[in-house]
């Protein structure tokens, strides 16, 4: 039905995270529709990511300057806590409320079985080593399974190579706005057992 090209160009747009065939379609068509206004800024922005955006070799975040700008403020490393996330996402997500001032470390995922993530795929060690400077680690994995086992072992972890750091998690339960009839078993067991 399409040439070639178009259909490897919907296949790799397809690729991407949260976009089926349909949504693909839609993007591909967008882009062509008008080359010059539409899709050649957007492969000058792809090329230029790929040319000067890379990971920091300190926390794991992208950024186009190695350590990125987050580990190379003088004021966030004073602060003395690191806070452990599995994902880029989840540091971005923490950077837009501003609540934490300190310093970041990208785990680049949770320990699961299922999909074969073993606590050695994880950037533990690189945490490891960071502990020198740190007074607190905040461990803000998410509230499943994989993401309590990962906070378990990293935890055993931090204790026996820093047993003075101090290591807190984030808070469990109840969100705000919600209704307690409709929360799982789960989520009230965790929330009147994290009660204060």
């Amino acid at each position: 039905m399409h040439s070639p090209e178009l259909e490897n160009l919907i296949k790799a747009i397809a690729k991407l995270p949260g976009i089926g065939a349909r949504g693909a379609r839609r993007i591909a068509l967008h882009l062509l529709r008008a080359p010059d206004k539409h899709l050649a800024p957007f492969m000058t922005a792809l090329q230029r990511a790929r040319e000067t955006i890379s990971v920091c070799a300190i926390c794991g975040n992208l950024d186009s300057q190695n350590p990125c700008a987050i580990c190379a403020d003088p004021n966030r490393a004073a602060d003395g806590t690191i806070c452990v996330v599995a994902d880029i996402n989840d540091l971005w997500a923490f950077e837009r409320t501003g609540a934490h001032r300190g310093q970041y470390h990208v785990l680049g995922g949770v320990i699961s079985a299922l999909n074969g993530v073993a606590p050695d795929d994880l950037r533990v060690a690189e945490l490891l080593v960071r502990l020198p400077a740190a007074r607190e680690v905040i461990l803000a994995l998410p509230p499943t399974v994989d993401g309590q086992t990962t906070a378990h072992i990293v935890q055993q972890q931090i204790t026996a190579a820093a047993p003075d750091i101090a290591i807190t998690r984030l808070a469990v339960g109840i969100p705000v706005g919600g209704a307690i009839e409709y929360l799982d078993e789960g989520t009230l067991r965790l929330a009147v057992s994290a009660r204060r």
